[in-house]
């Protein structure tokens, strides 16, 4: 797996590149600032870009909106994104194209190396990854701007182990059910969604969507 990894502080960029390269991970690129991420993102053609939200030179969102200008210029290119703080905009810039193949963790999280590799692999095999604080500030918006009013329980919980990136199987180890319930509950939560079988579009994703941004997600005037 080609890594493109930015990190603005030494240390915690180098552990980074030691813990991934000791996982098998090949790391093309390590850089510090926006503009050399860029330059990588272009260059490379990465599997998957693991990077800082907060950069140089404007210490701001300069990662992440560099990992977003990359991803229209390739499409669905995978990117883990790290950040200090749960940063609700950020995530939705995040996700908002629905192709799949981002994740958001906080940076407490790569302190436990086999969750933080296992996050980048889902990443780069195009799932989606997302911080369980970052779940549950999100969720604090009220039940009427979300989809969420329309799930069960269950549900919700099914919904919410998905926008972590975990698959089937470890939802139902999770919840100790089967696959086939967890199928059943997944299968529920893209009707009441109003996600329509498709062959282009990735309904975990646009799950996932309407879980964080309380919106109806559909394809065209037909999606409504």
């Amino acid at each position: 797996m080609r890594v493109v990894l930015a990190e603005d502080l030494f240390l915690l960029r180098d552990g980074l590149v030691r813990l991934l390269e000791a996982y098998d991970c090949e790391i093309v690129a390590a850089v510090e600032s926006g503009p050399e991420l860029s330059r990588a993102l272009a260059e490379e053609r990465p599997d998957v870009a693991v990077v800082d939200v907060r950069l140089p030179p404007s210490y701001t969102d300069e990662g992440l909106q560099c990992a977003l200008a990359a991803r229209r210029e390739r499409p669905g290119l995978p990117v883990l994104v790290l950040s200090q703080h749960v940063e609700q905009l950020y995530a939705r810039e995040l996700l908002a194209d629905g192709e799949g193949g981002v994740g958001y963790l906080l940076k407490d999280r790569v302190f436990d190396a086999e969750q933080f590799v296992a996050a980048v692999r889902q990443v780069a095999a195009g799932g989606t990854a997302m911080d369980p604080q970052v779940i549950s500030q999100l969720l604090r918006r009220p039940a009427t701007e979300r989809p969420l009013a329309r799930l069960t329980a269950r549900e919700r919980e099914v919904l919410e182990l998905m926008a972590q990136g975990r698959s089937n199987a470890a939802i139902a180890e999770r919840l100790v059910v089967t696959e086939r319930a967890v199928a059943k509950h997944t299968s529920n939560i893209f009707g009441r969604l109003g996600l329509e079988i498709s062959d282009d579009d990735n309904r975990r994703v646009l799950a996932v969507l309407a879980f964080l941004d309380g919106k109806r997600p559909g394809r065209g005037d037909g999606g409504g």
